[in-house]
């Protein structure tokens, strides 16, 4: 970080045009490719996920293979890793992707049985307990529908993360925005990158940026906690899937309106009310956070921030950093987190499919969903704890148990802006180094919930 007697020196210095290159060029590439919406066939989406579908599609009947191979690997090497003489702390990156503890190499083991029984649709079919997991509409989901996707966009996003992270982008963001997202979020200005990226892009870019700059230690764990739980949106692509779900796409203004309001008040009331406001702004690397204010001898913040970019630029140790980076934050997310989505995913779907559970704990929100004159209050309450375990399920059950097109579009509504689920979002959250479990989530769940039901509900008695 400059200090006081840098500062004439590098704002002398900050126009030469070689390091005004080196931190626009691959920053303006970064925001093309991961934060400008692009329409393709009908539907907005971002480069990076247009790429990744090519790769996807010339990958094809290949990639379930690949995501076995990736969790079986990650489990065995994670077994490993509990020997704390074993071979891997000889290879720092290959150390640092798989050690974990033992509750976490036993969730990646899990993945791993999980995933081949789906590979290979045992018993998939007779109602036995391993059928149960293997079935379509568990481990076969997760596997086909979910993993599938991730595996590519992990190791896309991951090599191309360093052209958002290490060429200044998100200290000029955050010397520009620290003035907005400190005093309503509580969070450093920097995480508007984050917020972005998940909206126009994807929840999971979200976490990844996030976890990343935690590891970093440009976020304390109450950011990191915060901004992965709060910013980490769901994508406009997936909420049209959402909506078409229902059959209420000539809504989607009203719609969209409604879920950007609720997720700017959860961002507001959430980092103020436990369980986040208990989290405690410690670092895993003390010293790397940008300061809050804007030191003497800079202008304003923009030139602040310019400052701050190019000497992230200057520090910058070419094209075997930015290879190193990019491989570190594809097989972290690779190996960490998709053994964590396999086993967490699975057992959630095999509990919503086969037992009443989320029916009984969906139970508590019918006088309140009565209170809010919301029709089928009963049907709909099923909807409410379901969406812990998959974003897309409460509108599936929705289509076809919920007549009321208002309810179904509060369905609709609050499913996307629950944003924590299990099979997804919070099962990347749990793998992370992020300092949130699992009781944790779902208490946020809840609160979102109410948060989001307390909003749409009045709304929809206005459209409808």
């Amino acid at each position: 970080m400059p200090t006081g007697q840098d500062v004439e020196r590098i704002v002398d210095s900050k126009y030469s045009p070689k390091r005004l290159a080196g931190f626009i060029i691959p920053s303006v590439i970064g925001v093309v490719l991961f934060m400008i919406p692009v329409k393709v066939d009908g539907g907005w989406t971002i480069l990076v996920k247009i790429i990744a579908d090519v790769i996807g599609g010339l990958l094809g009947g290949a990639l379930p293979l690949i995501c076995c191979i990736v969790v079986t690997v990650s489990a065995i090497l994670g077994l490993v890793s509990l020997n704390k003489q074993s071979f891997l702390r000889t290879y720092p990156l290959i150390d640092e992707t798989f050690s974990t503890t033992p509750i976490w190499a036993a969730i990646r083991l899990l993945g791993a049985i999980f995933i081949w029984l789906a590979y290979f649709g045992v018993c998939a079919d007779d109602g036995s307990v391993v059928g149960m997991f293997s079935s379509a509409d568990a481990g076969g989901f997760v596997l086909n529908d979910l993993l599938t996707v991730l595996v590519v966009i992990f190791a896309l996003a991951g090599l191309l993360l360093p052209l958002l992270l290490d060429f200044g982008l998100l200290e000029f963001i955050g010397a520009l925005f620290t003035k907005l997202m400190r005093p309503l979020f509580k969070i450093p200005g920097r995480s508007a990158v984050d917020c972005i990226t998940s909206w126009v892009g994807d929840g999971t870019l979200g976490v990844m940026l996030t976890c990343n700059q935690y590891e970093r230690g440009y976020y304390s764990a109450r950011e990191a906690s915060v901004i992965s739980t709060t910013f980490s949106a769901v994508s406009i692509t997936f909420s049209i899937v959402v909506l078409a779900q229902v059959d209420l796409m000539e809504y989607f203004g009203l719609y969209y309106a409604c879920i950007c309001l609720i997720g700017v008040v959860c961002a507001i009331i959430l980092p103020r009310i436990p369980p986040l406001s208990l989290k405690q702004d410690t670092y895993l690397v003390e010293g790397a956070a940008m300061p809050e204010t804007v030191p003497e001898g800079y202008r304003n913040s923009a030139d602040f921030g310019v400052a701050l970019a190019l000497q992230r630029v200057d520090e910058y140790k070419g094209i075997s950093q930015f290879l190193r980076n990019g491989l570190k934050n594809a097989c972290g997310m690779w190996f960490g987190v998709l053994p964590v989505v396999m086993c967490i995913g699975t057992i959630a779907l095999v509990l919503a499919n086969n037992t009443d559970i989320f029916a009984i704990l969906g139970a508590p929100f019918v006088p309140l969903l009565e209170l809010l004159q919301v029709p089928e209050a009963a049907a709909v309450s099923q909807t409410m704890i379901v969406g812990f375990t998959d974003m897309f399920t409460p509108s599936i059950i929705a289509a076809a148990s919920v007549a009321s097109p208002m309810s179904r579009f509060i369905v609709a509504v609050v499913s996307v802006t629950q944003l924590i689920y299990l099979s997804e979002v919070g099962g990347l959250i749990l793998g992370s180094k992020i300092p949130v479990n699992i009781l944790e989530l779902f208490v946020l769940f809840l609160e979102r919930t109410i948060i989001s039901l307390l909003i749409v509900a009045p709304l929809a008695h206005l459209f409808f």
